[in-house]
């Protein structure tokens, strides 16, 4: 068991120092966010791969637009989040995000909690928005194999 530290301790001015109390309240789910190369190495390798899909006709053109739009919809839900936070504003709520990353919004999620440091550090935010990454890059993989398959939409996809 190590004994407390003193001020002598701590050194000739530590006792004249005031305590600063903890910025973080003691009911917050805080922790170190995760690296920014891991965000964006993420965004570029689905980029890539939806890019590469629509080129060879695996993937509609519609599907790679729609990821556009929501992923707008997702960087102004998250700047408007950011902007109240700041002010002490009425917020929007955690759950209207999650919803707008799970519908194809997560790229410009990802790209919004990079650029405005928002929503980055708080543990079961980071794991519902993961989460919602996982569910909709297989519903996505889900839709375009189904696309693909010989009886839907009377047969595989051209874009």
């Amino acid at each position: 068991m190590r004994p407390e530290r003193t001020a002598a301790r701590r050194g000739p001015h530590a006792a004249s120092r005031p305590v600063r109390p903890s910025r973080a309240k003691p009911d917050r789910d805080l922790s170190r966010p995760l690296p920014a190369a891991l965000s964006w190495s993420m965004l570029a390798a689905f980029a890539i791969v939806v890019a590469i899909a629509v080129l060879v006709g695996a993937v509609p053109w519609w599907l790679a637009a729609w990821y556009g739009a929501a992923s707008v919809i997702a960087v102004v839900a998250y700047g408007i989040d950011k902007a109240a936070a700041k002010r002490s504003a009425p917020r929007v709520s955690e759950q209207t995000l999650h919803l707008i990353d799970l519908a194809g919004g997560w790229p410009g999620a990802l790209v919004a909690q990079q650029t405005f440091r928002h929503k980055t550090r708080k543990r079961s935010f980071r794991r519902a928005f993961w989460g919602s990454v996982v569910v909709n890059v297989l519903l996505a993989a889900g839709l375009v194999a189904w696309l693909a398959s010989p009886g839907a939409l009377g047969g595989p996809v051209t874009a």
